[in-house]
Order: structure tokens, then C-alpha cells, then sequence
């Protein structure tokens, strides 16, 4: 992470290689049924000097079931602290973990084959710049998994200069998502009907030690879903392909520990047959300065949130969504017969093979059919939103206190 200034080019750059170390990191052998193939990917890698402990950066690493069309069960993470150089960094083991000495061992529940979900690991600043150790990562779960190579990272830590550090977040779209900033309590969500609405619940979070001056995002939705409405400040591009919103609030002010998001709503396409539509993507960064009345207030996030966002740097401004439909048959109720003599035969209804031909399952969307089609998407968003911000952007004084770095 480059706190302050970051090269346009090189956030975008970065989201390209943070989707592409998606799709490379998880080539997908041949699978025996009733196998889930797991693999870890590091998303984050630097901490701001100064984030408090209070405001700890949970460093955000994906665990990915997308080239397996089985379910992952009782997924589990283990995290070890011990190669952390405790003068640099220190770590938060965040509620309903299990520690022992300087591992600890976090429950995510189940992972639907074919989706990803990230977590953090939340660490704080305690001394100077430079590296910090690392961590070792392992993920298992009550399935099979025959390929255990990718199932433990070694993750280097460093802490870099002073200086805002944006995350994202977004949780995966279902029709009853409470709009809160966190899953929290969300449990047995109901999948979008063809051709319905449905909320997304997103943010953009500071895990730095300094304040963000203007808020810029997008939003990337995966084929078959499209906006339904957009906060003001958000230009949607036309075309062929996914469907693609480039955001910006000038205005924002996002100090540590805050975060920022507006109203988004999605639509599935009356057509689709596919049970999991994905990927979708957020991406979010600092303007690096401040102009106008901001759009949307930030607000101060709780600690379940805290838990709950995934972090940043360059490899971690980019979050990955699915989008969950419900292709059961609408039940047709049987006609009531009017006019008829008392004891006449009523109208029988005739039956319906329900499930043949589609919904028999997840789709196989693995790498090939998920992340390596949304690599394009993704740098299309990126690009979009450098092209957005080169039109609106203007030169505005920044306060010298808040353009001072330290060591």
C-alpha cells in the first residue's frame, strides 16, 4: 500500500493482478465427486504506521471454492502468529475464535461450491516502518479436498508509511439482505426470483491512521443482472457486457475507522437459468482530496462491522460478490370452478415435472467460466472509473497537517 498519492495507473493495475491471481491461483484439476477443492488467496500485504488497536486492519484473505461443484462444510481457518515481530505489529483475535497460545481458529461455516468469501485477520500498528514477519494461514473443512497444497499460505506483513487505507466490502446478493454494512445474524437468505429486485449491501472502509479525501467506486454485476437504481453521483456505461456503474463523491471525507456507502439496488434478468450468477466486483480509493458538499455522510463503523469488513492496500481496494437466484417453480394456483351444479367434477390441473431441464444444482462456474471472464470486467471497471475521475477531478488546497508523513 501507497498511503498517500497512489498512482491512478497502478490501482488500476493492481485490481487487474488481484482478479488475475484469482484466476491463476486456482487452476482446477479433475475432482472426484463428493470432493470440495479449497485454496487460499492473500489479498492484503501492508498496514498503515499509526492504525490503532482499537481500529486494527483485519488483513483480508479469500478462501475460494469456485472450481468445485461440491460444497465445502464446516469451513474452518487457523492462524499463526508466532513468525509476527510483536515490536511491529500486533494482533486481534476477533470474537468467537478459538485461541491457544499464538494460534488461532475461526469457524466460516459452510462455502457453496462455485462462490468465495474473504476474511481478515486484524492487526495494529506498534512501532516503526518496514517489515513486520509474517503469518501462516490453513483452511480445511469437513469435506474431502484432494488438493491440500493451496490450503496453507506463508503471508508476508509489512507496515508502510502514515496514510489512508481503503477496503471494501459487499456481501452476496439475496432477496431479504437486511441493509446494515455486516452479515451479521443473516442467516438462510432467500435467493432473488427471475426478474425481481434486490438490495446490495456494500462499503468502503478506512483501516488507515489518516483521513481519505474524496470517495471514488465501482461496481462490476455479473451477466444476467443489472442496475436497478444507482446513488447520485454514478454514471452506468452502456455497451454490451456486464453492467458497469462508475461512481464518485468528491465531497466525502473518510476518517479512520469510518465508513462510507449509498443506496445500490440490482435486478436479475427474467431469463436466466443459472442458480449463482458471478462475479461480481466493488472497487473504492481515495481522491486524495476534497471538493463540495459531499452525497452521502460517512459513518462511524461498529465493532461487528470491524469483524466483518475485509481490508486494503492496492491488492485489497476490490471485493468479489455472487448473486443467489431462486429458479423453483412459481406454484399456479388451481382455478376455482363458478357456476357449476353442487356435486359436479371440479377442474383438475395436470402434473408438472418440477426441477427437469435446469436448477438441478450449482452451475459450473469455475475459474474458466468465473474469474477469468470477470478479469475483463474488472479492469473495464477500473479504467472506467480513472476516465470518470479525470472528467470531475479538480485541484483543491489540502490542509499541510494533513499532508505531513512520519516514519
Amino acid at each position: 500500500m501507497i498511503p498517500f498519492h497512489r498512482p491512478s495507473l497502478a490501482r488500476a493495475g493492481a485490481l487487474a493482478l488481484l482478479v488475475a491471481a484469482g484466476s491463476t491461483g486456482v487452476s482446477a484439476p479433475a475432482h472426484a465427486a463428493g470432493e470440495a477443492d479449497l485454496a487460499l488467496i492473500p489479498l492484503s500485504s501492508e498496514l498503515a504506521k499509526g492504525v490503532e488497536e482499537a481500529k486494527a486492519k483485519p488483513f483480508k484473505i479469500q478462501v475460494n471454492n469456485t472450481r468445485s461443484t461440491v460444497d465445502a462444510k464446516a469451513v474452518q481457518v487457523t492462524v499463526e502468529t508466532a513468525h509476527l515481530k510483536d515490536s511491529k505489529v500486533g494482533v486481534v483475535v476477533p470474537d468467537g475464535c478459538e485461541a491457544t497460545g499464538t494460534t488461532f481458529s475461526c469457524l466460516l461455516g459452510d462455502l457453496p461450491a462455485g462462490t468465495t468469501e474473504d476474511f481478515g485477520i486484524p492487526l495494529f500498528s506498534l512501532g516503526k516502518r518496514g517489515d513486520a514477519g509474517h503469518l501462516v494461514v490453513t483452511v480445511t473443512s469437513a469435506t474431502t479436498d484432494p488438493f491440500m497444497e493451496d490450503n496453507t499460505v506463508e503471508h508476508d506483513i509489512t507496515v508502510a508509511k502514515p496514510g489512508h487505507d481503503l477496503t471494501t466490502w459487499v456481501q452476496d446478493v439475496y432477496a431479504d439482505v437486511e441493509v446494515d454494512g455486516d452479515d451479521s445474524g443473516e442467516q438462510a437468505l432467500l435467493p432473488v426470483r427471475p426478474g425481481e429486485t434486490a438490495p446490495l449491501d456494500w462499503a468502503v472502509y478506512n483501516h488507515g491512521s489518516r483521513a481519505a479525501t474524496g470517495i471514488a467506486y465501482g461496481i462490476a454485476l455479473p451477466a444476467g443482472v443489472a442496475f436497478a437504481e444507482l446513488p447520485e453521483g454514478c454514471d452506468e456505461s452502456d455497451g454490451e457486457g456486464p453492467a458497469l456503474a462508475h461512481c464518485a463523491d468528491s465531497g466525502a471525507v473518510l476518517r479512520p475507522g469510518e465508513f462510507y456507502t449509498a443506496d445500490v439496488r440490482v435486478r436479475v434478468d427474467a431469463d436466466v437459468t443459472e442458480p449463482v450468477l458471478r462475479p461480481g466486483f466493488l472497487y473504492g480509493f481515495g481522491l486524495d482530496v476534497a471538493a463540495g458538499e459531499p452525497e452521502a455522510t460517512p459513518r462511524i463503523a461498529s465493532d461487528t462491522q470491524r469483524r466483518t469488513f475485509a481490508d486494503v492496500d492496492p491488492g485489497d481496494d476490490s471485493a468479489q460478490f455472487d448473486v443467489f437466484v431462486d429458479l423453483s417453480p412459481v406454484s399456479t394456483p388451481t382455478p376455482t370452478p363458478t357456476g357449476e351444479p353442487t356435486g359436479s367434477p371440479s377442474p383438475t390441473a395436470s402434473a408438472t415435472p418440477g426441477g427437469s431441464g435446469g436448477g438441478g444444482g450449482l452451475p459450473v462456474t469455475g475459474v474458466q467460466a468465473g474469474l477469468i471472464g470477470g478479469i475483463g470486467a474488472a479492469v473495464l471497471l477500473a479504467g472506467g472509473v480513472l476516465l470518470l475521475l479525470s472528467r470531475r477531478r479538480k485541484v483543491v488546497l489540502v490542509n499541510p497537517a494533513d499532508e505531513r508523513t512520519t516514519d
